[in-house]
């Protein structure tokens, strides 16, 4: 039922843009008969049993959700004969099919919801609070008064879905979160249909028999460019303009399909599990934006020359857009780098995440995060090499935000650069999206972000080290001391 993390926008934020929706059926169990009215009759059976579990992940590396179960029968061989043994039998099933995920177009099947009464509808939103809500200073949490909160709403009788709805909406209002909420069904699905790539897909990480993680098409828009060019619901992403996508993440995958409009992008993808592997040509049609500027300044009464580079968004371009800016300026002689981020309100959280590790050496912490449950309890290292080793000056004013704030602060305490400016806007919350049994959702904070020096960025924003740019003698100053500090 947990479906996505991401990070939270300033206001009260709109929905949040998933990159997937899957549906995926397997049969559990399949009785076989000569009887033809049987045979109906399981499908008719099997039609009722079946119901979709959606999952929609952002790419944000933080995700914890997996695909749920369910009934199918067109994916098995149906045996009419009565006469077959069972050996026979087996050998049948062994040899006439190889095993495929029945995955089915979110925009041709709707999901079939269990029926569940307005008071389960209810009583399921509030677990959903009492097992993962972080109360992020507030103080207005409890186990004690959210138990009795929902004795209080059980007591009496719940009538019609839009009263169980409204009472859900008061009753997450009642913690205090602004970005704790309610999503209707229509809300919900929009979610669901956001399509980053560019090409009309939603790509998701599926684990294999072998526990490796394989790239698949879960969610594809009717008539987009890539089903209009021959992709295909369940298909496996191999590769793109021949990069080979074995161990990329769905976010890595993502950028490399973005790209200017109307330009083409080459994908190899593998028909289900056991179908044919086919190179298809697909031209883009709405993408992202790059947010990198950049350009190479002279330091004045000195030989240096300084990179400047503004990055105005965390999208899916930004990482692989400011690699190709950085290597640019370092080629041109840069030996000093500025990297802009006033008025960058953050964006898509794994961005950031990866654009910091091109800064650190492996080992080093970009953030951590904490929570609840376990699963967000995580420290976030870096692990490569880094790509740009000079010293760095970050530029950072009230309006530099989440993503922005995760990298200045990731940079800040691994003395790789020194920020200059305003105080930061503080804000670090971790918001995870559940869907309800009636297609309704809840978005509830589950976390938050610490620096790697332990500061709580919520609330509380960062402080710059100068106000104004320094000399660069100061800068280098400021670094050595730093480490030394480290190291002490």
């Amino acid at each position: 039922m947990k479906l996505l993390l991401y990070n939270a926008s300033l206001s009260p934020p709109p929905p949040p843009k998933p990159l997937l929706i899957a549906f995926c059926h397997q049969l559990k169990t399949l009785t076989f008969s000569s009887d033809s009215n049987s045979s109906r009759e399981i499908r008719k059976l099997a039609q009722v049993l079946s119901t979709a579990g959606v999952s929609i992940a952002l790419s944000l590396g933080l995700v914890f959700s997996s695909p749920s179960n369910s009934t199918a029968l067109d994916s098995f061989p149906l045996i009419s004969s009565s006469s077959i043994s069972l050996t026979e039998l087996n050998s049948v099933k062994r040899e006439s099919y190889c095993r495929e995920e029945d995955v089915a177009d979110p925009d041709l099947t709707a999901p079939v919801p269990e029926e569940m009464t307005n008071e389960e509808i209810v009583e399921e939103a509030w677990q959903i609070v009492n097992d993962s809500f972080l109360d992020t200073g507030r103080h207005r949490w409890s186990r004690d008064t959210w138990l009795k909160k929902k004795e209080d709403i059980l007591s009496t009788s719940i009538q019609t879905r839009s009263k169980a709805h409204e009472i859900i909406r008061r009753m997450l209002a009642s913690l205090g979160d602004p970005y704790t909420r309610f999503l209707s069904p229509s809300e919900f699905s929009k979610m669901a249909r956001y399509d980053m790539t560019g090409i009309g897909i939603n790509i998701r990480e599926i684990p294999d028999d072998n526990g490796a993680m394989k790239l698949k098409v879960l969610g594809l828009i009717l008539d987009g460019p890539a089903h209009s060019a021959g992709v295909r619901q369940g298909d496996e992403l191999l590769s793109v303009n021949g990069v080979d996508l074995k161990g990329k993440s769905a976010f890595e995958a993502s950028s490399l399909l973005q790209g200017p409009s109307e330009t083409f992008v080459n994908i190899t993808v593998k028909h289900g599990n056991c179908g044919p592997i086919q190179s298809i040509m697909v031209q883009r049609q709405s993408i992202a934006k790059t947010p990198v500027f950049y350009r190479l300044e002279q330091v004045k009464n000195g030989p240096s020359s300084v990179g400047y580079v503004r990055l105005k968004e965390f999208n899916a371009l930004a990482r692989k857009d400011l690699v190709t800016a950085m290597k640019r300026l370092q080629d041109m002689g840069a030996s000093f780098l500025v990297l802009d981020l006033r008025d960058n309100l953050g964006g898509l959280v794994q961005a950031g995440i990866e654009i910091a590790k091109l800064f650190l050496s492996k080992g080093e912490t970009v953030t951590y995060t904490v929570g609840r449950d376990p699963q967000y309890m995580k420290n976030i290292v870096s692990d490569t090499s880094p790509l740009f080793t000079a010293p760095v000056i970050v530029l950072v004013n009230k309006n530099t935000a989440s993503a922005s704030e995760i990298v200045a602060t990731a940079l800040h305490d691994n003395c790789r650069a020194v920020l200059v400016g305003e105080k930061t806007y503080g804000k670090g919350l971790i918001q995870s999206v559940f869907e309800l049994h009636d297609g309704s959702g809840v978005v509830v904070t589950v976390g938050k972000y610490v620096t790697p020096n332990h500061m709580d960025i919520n609330g509380n924003g960062i402080e710059p080290d100068f106000r104004n740019l320094p000399a660069w003698y100061e800068v280098t100053k400021y670094l050595s001391e730093c480490h030394r500090r480290q190291e002490g």
